[in-house]
């Protein structure tokens, strides 16, 4: 079909082949026909607000708080606080994010090249308007929906949208949607749907980034939840029950009772921590210039083990120098070599850093005419130029374009063997015929003319960050496209030494021994797009968390199916929109500082955890022990709140932003029991039998059963101290100081006479304090025993101090 045709069919408008004019792109923002573009940066901030407030745990104590507030115990309704405090500080993090993110999305995103008043410039996809003329090339990605208008061998991969990995010819008048992107040859087209019309803004509307949905940590605590839930309602019923039918305290005293026995049960701040972590890791990593495209990311690099590394772009810089062209086969024209290059450099409207590393060497000297070309492919790993004057010529790969034994080929190895890339200018008989051969192009019809040496500056953080990775425990597999013992020899100058594979001897990907190969390999070189990708898929099947880290576009189908698709700013916009973190620095140096702020968020939430877990746990044996003993309950609400001040509330938010650089591991929920399930029955049992010992009674004095409450509010307070202090280790000067200003902080509200009289606190009875201290001093000693034991089960190292770190 026409393209003008097609286009007046769709917006009315037909546009020339020197685009819009200033007037018409003028009138066109002036009706508002602008690309808005809909961004996957986080949800709405209504959304935000109603997700922060309306939640399960600000239901549960929103209803607790009526309940006291109907008592008319004010102070016993301290922990509605909580609810504010909760959906307050998540509100502001997450906020927070967002706004790192827009800003971080807008600078990481492509700059579309448009064509106005003949003249093609590049601008942000805001400034798009309806029927523009855009200009695009290899590795560009389509932004807006629209026809093609021209097509010089344009191909374009459509798998984001329709999920077939094969790249589709694109011809003038066909359809072209946003979402897709280019791979190989050149083109225009006119944009005739943008902005929310847009194909890709209708998928990004159903699909907001900013999400936990997959995450396995939240999985974790949202079970943890639904079983405390179920909880609530039987211990509640029991408590009233209890108080009412069998100890005869008042109506009032019930209630209290109940929600004393409710409010801890609820980890009301594990959710609101994990906001804080999470939110906090997005807003760390931009400042570092690494922007999280999906929030579950921080989850996985915290638990990434294995990073497949391309070379160019991530080892090495992506600028390329030109080291020499060398004649061979007999060859010793260096100057028409130089002149074939120049014409082949001319004739590429869309550079690759190669191409363009040639381009500024020859540029000195006049090309011939072109008749016909045949643009570069990843695939291919060739390119090729018709001349008016000098014939047909076709510059690629050594090893693809020369048949296996070929003396040729023995001229390349000192080069390669030396790190440095070499493609090879063969005289072609016909460059029809070459195109026309389904495998690489027949060695009979191409005679090779001259070596192209190219060199590629290694990046000076690389070697760092390998052994940063090889410290931590992750392992660092390279995967290039290059040919192997050139690949190879970079990655020995780095200190990575290991199996060199040269991908075209391995098998296919469904074979057993595939996954083998792959496994024991370092170093992969000549890696087609599609080995990659199966490489990763490989890779993940034994077990691996895999990082992919690539800024080509033949990386975009193993960035997708990597665990962590890690992309380069300067990458294609292709990649980056596949990535879930991009580096908008380039700086492969940054992707430790990723690893580690991954794990920082997820093993500081796993050791806050264990605090709430606790707290619910002896929450729940002290609320169902004491209603079936039939015994009033020990605390007021204002207790219970009390308790989690210094033992929960504030070492929790100082641990959740400290250092952590153990990398995370399955099996959150019974890692978290295995501290929080002993140590919460020991907290209940312990408190529970004191409690019995010293209990008065229900009709005992007022002054009595404050006095054995507090004395049992002390034991409590000494376990989970010490529980506190379990969680805090190793332990630095800051921990050690966090643990004891909460014991301070206790010992400060008990003495002070206004304070304890405010908290219904009582301890007038010095001998009684000390039988509970030694009663909570034999209770955290349970809990030391119990946490070493667990330690050595697990097999895990046990570490006090850390004073050094």
């Amino acid at each position: 079909m026409d393209p003008a045709a097609t286009a007046v069919a769709t917006t009315g408008y037909t546009t020339g082949p020197e685009g819009l004019d200033s007037g018409t792109v003028r009138e066109r923002m002036e009706s508002g026909k602008v690309n808005h573009s809909v961004r996957r940066t986080g949800r709405s901030v209504p959304d935000i607000v109603r997700s922060n407030v309306f939640t399960r745990i600000n239901a549960i104590l929103g209803v607790l708080l009526v309940i006291v507030l109907i008592t008319g115990s004010i102070i016993n309704a301290a922990f509605g606080l909580l609810i504010v405090a909760n959906s307050a500080i998540g509100i502001i993090q997450e906020l927070r994010a967002k706004r790192t993110l827009d800003k971080l999305t807008i600078l990481g995103e492509s700059m579309p090249r448009v064509v106005r008043d003949g003249v093609t410039t590049e601008i942000v996809r805001d400034e798009i308007v309806l029927d523009d003329l855009i200009d695009v090339g290899p590795g560009d990605q389509i932004v807006v929906d629209g026809y093609v208008r021209s097509a010089d061998a344009l191909e374009v991969d459509e798998s984001m949208l329709t999920g077939e990995s094969d790249a589709v010819v694109k011809q003038s008048g066909d359809e072209i949607r946003s979402g897709s992107y280019v791979t190989a040859g050149s083109g225009t087209y006119q944009a005739t749907a943008i902005g929310e019309d847009s194909y890709q803004a209708k998928l990004i509307a159903e699909a907001g980034r900013f999400t936990l949905t997959d995450s396995q940590l939240m999985d974790g605590i949202n079970r943890i939840l639904r079983i405390i839930t179920w909880l609530l309602i039987p211990t509640g019923v029991l408590t009233v029950w209890t108080q009412l039918g069998r100890t005869g305290a008042p109506w009032r005293e019930a209630v209290l009772s109940m929600v004393a026995a409710l409010v801890p049960m609820v980890p009301e701040g594990l959710v609101l921590m994990t906001s804080i972590a999470f939110a906090v890791g997005v807003v760390r990593l931009g400042k570092r210039k690494a922007l999280i495209n999906e929030l579950p990311a921080i989850e996985g690099l915290a638990r990434v083990d294995l990073v497949c590394a391309d070379k160019t772009g991530t080892l090495t810089e992506n600028r390329m120098e030109l080291d020499g062209i060398v004649p061979v086969g007999g060859h010793s024209d260096a100057e028409l070599a130089r002149r074939v290059l120049a014409t082949i450099a001319a004739a590429d409207d869309h550079r690759n850093d190669t191409m363009q590393a040639i381009a500024e060497e020859v540029n000195d000297i006049e090309p011939d005419g072109v008749t016909s070309t045949i643009p570069f492919d990843s695939a291919r790993k060739w390119s090729g130029v018709s001349t008016v004057r000098t014939g047909d010529w076709v510059l690629g790969a050594p090893d693809v374009l020369v048949a296996d034994g070929d003396d040729v080929l023995t001229a390349v190895e000192p080069y390669m063997d030396r790190g440095l890339r070499v493609l090879m200018l063969c005289r072609a008989k016909a460059l029809g015929d070459v195109s026309a051969s389904p495998a690489a192009p027949g060695c009979t019809s191409l005679t090779p003319c001259a070596l192209v040496v190219l060199r590629q500056k290694i990046r000076e953080d690389a070697a760092e960050t390998l052994g940063y990775f090889a410290r931590e425990g992750v392992e660092v597999k390279v995967i290039s496209g290059d040919n192997a013992v050139s690949v190879g020899a970079v990655a020995a100058s780095l200190g990575l030494v290991g199996k060199v594979v040269d991908a075209r001897e391995l098998p296919v990907a469904d074979d057993p021994d595939f996954v083998r190969q792959v496994s024991e390999g370092t170093v992969f070189g000549r890696v087609t797009p599609e080995q990659k990708r199966d490489m990763v898929v490989a890779l993940r099947s034994q077990g691996h968390t895999v990082a992919m880290t690539g800024d080509g576009v033949n990386d975009v189908l193993a960035l997708k199916d990597a665990s962590i698709g890690v992309a380069m700013g300067s990458g294609s916009p292709a990649t980056r929109s596949v990535a879930q973190v991009v580096l908008l620095d380039n700086r492969f140096a940054t992707l430790p500082h990723v690893v580690a702020e991954g794990r920082r968020v997820i093993g500081n939430i796993e050791r806050v955890a264990n605090l709430f877990l606790t707290k619910t746990i002896y929450s729940i044996v002290l609320a169902l022990v004491v209603g079936l003993f039939g015994v009033t309950f020990p605390f007021q609400p204002i207790h219970v709140t009390m308790i989690g001040w210094f033992t929960i509330g504030i070492p929790a938010f100082v641990l959740s932003l400290a250092p952590n650089h153990e990398r995370a591991r399955p099996g959150f929920v019974a890692r978290v029991l295995r501290l929080a399930l002993p140590s919460g029955l020991l907290i209940g049992v312990f408190t529970v039998a004191f409690w019995l010992l010293v209990n008065p009674g229900a009709h005992a004095p007022a002054m009595e059963v404050r006095q054995a409450g507090t004395a049992t509010l002390t034991v409590t307070l000494v376990m989970a101290l010490w529980v506190l202090a379990v969680v805090a280790r190793p332990y630095q000067w800051w921990r050690i100081a966090l643990i004891a200003s909460g014991a301070v902080a206790y010992v400060v509200i008990f003495s002070v006479p206004p304070l304890a009289r405010l908290l219904f606190l009582d301890a007038s009875d010095p001998a009684l304090l000390f039988r509970a201290l030694v009663v909570g001093g034999i209770g955290a000693a349970m809990i030391e025993v119990s946490w070493w034991i667990g330690q050595k089960r697990s097999g895990r190292t046990v570490r006090i101090f850390a004073f050094g770190g």
